[in-house]
């Protein structure tokens, strides 16, 4: 799964690499611990009501997906990320995945390994105790995440309350690749440059033939550095957590 990634380009730098004509206002922080349910910039095309040709923006949304038919937002801490393989069968993405494509920015993100070696370091529980690792381009440039995003009517706002409606995303997940597998089974699905305009083109409804138009991150593309349990808490968000360490 991805459940923590870093982002810490700003709005201008998201502008400029993905190339969008329409921003929102809001700036968001740097954020090296992005976590479930915060707000997070994605990228997307869509249409406006008054225009008959796709724009790209740069846009804000909670992370964790809540369906349009959802009675409740506390769906989305438990939709967090999307399995590649059932998108086009489960009800919560299949209309996204052929309509709402995004992309979502991040510097890398964060995994843990579980060891299971007999002499493996433990933790107070007793438990072998987990080392978190940032998984990130070996080039350092953007790494941009496969998402879906939504939008949901608060049934208990009024219709001019600025608040009613709510953008929501969620990150695809695939079978992790390289050597990356040895850390956790699956990672976050990968969406190369030359790929950007086709997976966000509205006009591609086919939503399993984008997702397998992708393929697999090539081999090298990404770097994994075993990093301080600093990460574990929510409420560390500095670039130290991004220092490499000696894995124990």
């Amino acid at each position: 799964m991805c459940g923590r990634y870093a982002a810490s380009r700003d709005k201008a730098a998201l502008i400029e690499e993905f190339e969008v004509e329409r921003s929102t206002e809001r700036e968001l922080p740097t954020d090296y611990n992005v976590a479930p349910t915060k707000d997070v910039y994605i990228v997307a095309d869509r249409t406006p009501a008054d225009e008959d040709k796709p724009t790209r923006e740069l846009a804000i949304a909670r992370w964790g997906l809540v369906p349009s038919w959802a009675k409740d937002v506390a769906i989305g801490s438990r939709m967090i990320n999307a399995r590649a393989e059932t998108l086009t069968e489960k009800p919560s993405y299949r209309r996204a995945v052929s309509r709402r494509r995004c992309l979502v920015p991040a510097d890398g993100y964060y995994e843990w390994y579980s060891p299971t070696e007999p002499d493996a370091p433990v933790g107070k529980s007793g438990k072998p105790r987990k080392q978190p690792y940032y998984i990130h381009p070996a080039d350092g440039g953007v790494l941009a995440m496969a998402g879906l995003y939504e939008f949901w009517r608060n049934p208990e706002l009024p219709d001019d309350d600025p608040t009613a409606w709510l953008r929501t995303t969620t990150i695809i997940t695939t079978a992790a690749t390289d050597e990356l597998g040895r850390i956790h089974d699956r990672m976050p699905l990968m969406v190369p440059a030359a790929a950007w305009n086709d997976w966000l083109n509205p006009d591609m409804t086919d939503g399993g033939e984008a997702v397998a138009s992708l393929g697999e991150v090539p081999l090298g593309r990404l770097r994994s550095d075993a990093v301080s349990t600093a990460v574990n808490s929510v409420r560390n968000t500095g670039p130290e957590l991004t220092e490499p360490i000696p894995a124990e």
